[in-house]
């Protein structure tokens, strides 16, 4: 395909939906990463809360499952689908956001750079707060071009509908509130936007928008909030070379090398030509840079900046042929090996098979295992192994509940003094299994191996549970 010339849009936007149908064959196709697991766990007990993160990963899982089931495409649904009008709202708000470029060369410009990336590419046939997050933000970039290149008697519903998309970012991963904190900065130092009504009326209404998830924390003790905004305040300066490695290092894989490119002169070229997309961009990187200096970054934190990079990455007026291309090219790579494991890497140390090989064969031997036991009860400590097993479990007719404190914030019915089966992991491989061992294998090679025990009465307390 041509990305320097845009002379079929109809081709382009039919790429774009194959790409969607693509996206939606490996959502089917993967089993449940147990990150995954977990937030279906959320949506079967919808809050306007958890202890993780806010909400809206939760509601995307519920409404896909109440279409598609329970099941993986079910779970990621709205991921793939989401990412057409994403493309649009980044589309055109490249014709508002960079008036120095020809428009819509762009536009499509900055959409195939951002569905390049692995973020996007591989983030989209999963289901995490990163998939709403990037969509309500690609979204709220059209809606802040609008806001800020309108007569100010036309911006004002434009400003209050960038509070309401800002505020869904929010509720969909408190990392949004780094772009909202960019916008203000741009507004505050720019003359004509401070003069405005509209950002001003904007605040309110994203008070409004975040105000389920401020009030799930109030009355849960802080928890979500004092367990992400707790990470700030974490300093091991000693380690900085590592931390500043490995974020770096993440965001050359998640963004592939030749667009990370891109991205980096895209930024330093808005630095002398485009202020607002520095305020949007530069000013998360650089909180993301500075937390790296005493704590490790998450690869995928930076993922809420994306969406702005690939607009920054075509105001610098570079060639993206090549870049794209190679974007896709290591994307299908990952894609390919996460669905099929066709590179010969023991499922052990392949990152995806890691997570995800092997399920539904281990939840049959361990529902045998349990019944054998006479247990009517799984329980776990793990989050992870526990939402896996609630996933993996519903038609046994065994419970499942966790025994980590995130499951206390659950409003669960209490599980009853039964039998119990606790599945703990194991971190080596024995030689030989003994009869309460039990392992996930996939090709016929060993990925993780879990200890069972037996519990006469499950911790003796009431716990959550999960049927």
């Amino acid at each position: 395909m041509q990305t320097d010339t845009v002379r079929t849009p109809g081709m382009f936007w039919g790429f774009l939906g194959l790409l969607t149908v693509l996206r939606l064959t490996l959502a089917a196709l993967l089993p449940l990463t147990p990150d995954e697991a977990y937030y279906w766990v959320w949506s079967r007990h919808l809050q306007m809360g958890y202890f993780d993160h806010p909400f809206m990963v939760a509601l995307w899982i519920r409404i896909g499952t109440w279409i598609a089931g329970d099941t993986p495409l079910g779970v990621r649904l709205l991921g793939p689908l989401s990412v057409l009008p994403g493309s649009w709202a980044l589309f055109h708000a490249a014709r508002l956001l960079l008036p120095s470029r020809s428009w819509p060369l762009s536009g499509f410009q900055a959409v195939l750079l951002l569905n390049a990336t692995l973020m996007l590419g591989l983030g989209a046939a999963t289901m995490t707060p990163d998939t709403p997050l990037v969509f309500f933000v690609s979204v709220a970039l059209y809606a802040i071009g609008k806001a800020v290149t309108l007569p100010t008697n036309k911006a004002l519903g434009w400003w209050l509908l960038t509070g309401m998309l800002l505020g869904l970012a929010f509720d969909s991963k408190y990392t949004a509130v780094l772009i909202g904190f960019g916008l203000g900065g741009a507004v505050v130092f720019s003359p004509a936007w401070r003069k405005q009504p509209g950002p001003w009326l904007a605040i309110p209404v994203l008070l409004a928008t975040i105000s389920p998830v401020l009030y799930w924390n109030a009355t849960h003790h802080w928890a979500s909030l004092l367990k992400q905004g707790g990470r700030a305040g974490d300093w091991h300066p000693a380690r900085a070379i590592q931390f500043q490695s490995e974020l770096f290092g993440g965001q050359i894989g998640l963004a592939t090398p030749l667009i990370f490119g891109l991205f980096v002169i895209g930024l330093w070229a808005c630095f002398k030509r485009n202020t607002l997309l520095v305020w949007l961009g530069a000013l998360p990187l650089a909180v993301f840079i500075f937390h790296a200096f005493g704590d490790r970054v998450q690869a995928n934190w930076p993922a809420v900046v994306y969406p702005v990079l690939a607009l920054a990455a075509v105001e610098a007026g570079r060639r993206i042929r090549w870049a794209a291309a190679s974007g896709f090219v290591v994307t299908a790579l990952v894609c390919l090996q996460a669905a099929f494991a066709f590179l010969p890497i023991p499922p052990a140390k392949d990152p995806v098979q890691r997570q995800t090989a092997g399920w539904p064969e281990f939840d049959q031997k361990l529902e045998r295992q349990a019944v054998a036991q006479g247990a009517t009860v799984l329980m776990a400590e793990d989050y992870g192994l526990a939402s896996q097993l609630a996933f993996n479990q519903g038609n046994s007719g065994l419970s499942v509940f966790g025994t980590d404190r995130r499951w206390e914030l659950f409003r669960l019915p209490a599980a009853r003094e039964e039998k119990g089966l606790r599945v703990e992991e194991i971190h080596h491989i024995p030689s030989s299994l003994p009869m309460d061992v039990l392992c996930r294998e996939s090709q016929g090679r060993t990925v993780r191996c879990y200890q069972m025990t037996v519990v006469e009465n499950p911790l003796g307390v009431q716990l959550p549970r999960h049927s």
